[in-house]
């Protein structure tokens, strides 16, 4: 593979160069962080209406990476609130992508990280612990496995997978 793009590159002119080699979500999530255009290595979480594992994760070093949490698609409960939007921001996360909901959309809007997800809902989630982390996750017709890199904007999320 060519030289990565960087983190300013837009993802429709990742997807011209990398075209072969790219993976393009569909176009389900909309914006709530501050930043709209974010990017970086990705770190998966698998969990089901149980944000403790994002907890634990955003409150660990992020190093300029993306927390991307495969939720299930759950419409049931948000996986992401302000608390743990700051712990990500304190933390250096690039941004968070959520295959769920999120609140506190307000708070999170004018937090410096990305933070894609499906929807917004008041109702929290429950902790007890449950769930997988540094795993292969799919969702939006995208594997996302930690390590590879992870571009978002205005345009939506593309993957490319990490340079041997």
């Amino acid at each position: 593979m060519p030289t990565p793009p960087t983190s300013l590159d837009k993802t429709a002119d990742i997807y011209d160069e990398f075209e072969n080699d790219i993976q393009v979500c569909d176009p389900l999530f909309r914006d709530f962080g501050g930043h709209i255009r974010f990017s970086g290595p990705i770190q998966t979480i698998k969990c089901y209406e149980d944000n403790s594992l994002v907890r634990e994760l955003l409150g660990q070093p992020g190093e300029g990476r993306v927390l991307v949490v495969d939720a299930g698609g759950s419409m049931r409960c948000a996986m992401l609130g302000d608390i743990l939007a700051q712990k990500g921001v304190d933390n250096g996360w690039a941004g968070v992508v959520m295959f769920g909901c999120i609140r506190d959309a307000k708070e999170i809007s004018e937090m410096p990280i990305g933070v894609k997800a499906l929807a917004t809902l008041p109702r929290k989630s429950v902790k007890k612990g449950i769930g997988e982390s540094a795993i292969p996750v799919t969702f939006a017709q995208v594997n996302f496995k930690p390590g590879d890199w992870l571009y978002a904007d205005e345009d939506g999320i593309v993957t490319l997978q990490a340079k041997d």
